[in-house]
């Protein structure tokens, strides 16, 4: 029985993309030796870096813009800490929108004064801020594109007078934006990109070598950027994945064509929960996301008669996040338009037999 994987992340990748990557490791390329085994130096895997790096720019239409594309490691997590190390110099603006831009503050302010320019918490995370002032002295902008776990997402980015920063762990590559917008992008690949274990930051050269602070190598953007991603050991097999990913974003028709497929599974997962009386979202609707649908069964009593038809479907991966509860389902960028369907199905027989 087909599994329709509802994954908050790590998530879904395109079946075609898992049977490249099993093949790799066997034997990559047919070179005799696993894509595991080769050095990280050889003119094998830095193709396959370079590669990586020059997809992401293109799909985001950065080529020539002055950015330059890398594959960290550490995760988004560690980007909260790269960013202040390598921006902040007196104080920053942050837009908070859920836990992880929360985290972003938590961990900037470490550094220096942080101020958050609005915030959504009062009301559980359920809607994105509107209306709030950027200011013109401070050092960069931060904001979080789309929030996993309570399922909202920016659908209007703001003019910054200032450097702009963001984390797009949940929606990279899913929809087109004018991405020369942002300064700095990061985003954890283990949602839209590839497996845990590297993150992709794109930057903005001109942004860098700003601050008086002495920043160690490895949390050093110019560093990475000067060792083309490679001054440490890479996540050999995370960066392959992810290279492949972006193979098959572009073989599709890019972005362009993701966003579409992505409007139409949103709009029957939403559809079911506003019009089945059983199930209520979580976000409010003008800021709902595309990626990671949120929602609550009104009556508690059919929650066990609700997750053994979920079973029975095949339907994995659709609790909500342990500190908001319900469920959440995540429509990643591979994740077909049959599985939303499935779920669906599952919701409307439920109305039927409560």
């Amino acid at each position: 029985m087909k599994i329709h994987n509802f994954s908050a992340g790590p998530s879904i990748l395109p079946q075609e993309v898992l049977l490249k990557a099993s093949e790799a490791v066997m034997d990559f390329n047919n070179i005799g030796l696993s894509l595991l085994e080769i050095s990280h130096r050889s003119k094998h895997f830095v193709d396959v870096m370079e590669n990586a790096r020059a997809l992401a720019l293109e799909l985001l239409g950065l080529e020539g813009k002055g950015y330059k594309a890398l594959f960290l490691q550490g995760g988004a997590s560690m980007q909260f800490v790269m960013v202040a190390q390598n921006l902040l110099e007196k104080r920053a603006g942050y837009l908070n929108t859920g836990t992880w831009s929360n985290n972003a503050i938590k961990e900037a302010r470490i550094f220096d004064d942080i101020y958050e320019v609005a915030s959504s918490k009062d009301a559980g995370y359920n809607y994105i801020p509107k209306g709030y002032s950027i200011p013109e002295d401070y050092d960069y902008f931060h904001c979080t594109s789309n929030n996993t776990i309570f399922g909202t997402q920016i659908k209007q980015f703001p003019n910054s007078p200032i450097p702009m920063v963001c984390d797009m762990s949940s929606d990279i590559f899913s929809r087109e934006l004018d991405y020369s917008k942002f300064d700095l992008i990061y985003a954890g690949a283990q949602k839209n990109m590839g497996p845990a274990g590297t993150t992709l930051v794109v930057v903005k050269e001109d942004i860098l070598g700003k601050v008086s602070r002495k920043i160690p190598s490895i949390l050093d953007y110019q560093v990475h950027i000067a060792k083309s991603s490679m001054f440490n050991t890479p996540p050999v097999f995370a960066v392959y994945t992810s290279m492949l990913t972006l193979e098959w974003i572009k073989n599709l028709g890019g972005i362009k064509a993701l966003e579409k497929a992505n409007e139409m599974k949103a709009r029957v997962i939403y559809s079911e929960i506003d019009l089945n009386p059983l199930f209520k979202g979580y976000a409010v609707k003008e800021d709902r996301s595309m990626m990671n649908a949120t929602f609550n069964l009104i009556n508690d009593d059919l929650k066990d008669t609700f997750e053994t038809m979920l079973k029975e479907a095949g339907i994995s991966g659709l609790n909500g996040h342990r500190s908001v509860g319900g469920y959440r389902a995540s429509m990643y960028n591979a994740l077909s338009l049959d599985s939303v369907k499935a779920l669906v199905e599952v919701m409307s027989e439920l109305e039927t037999k409560a």
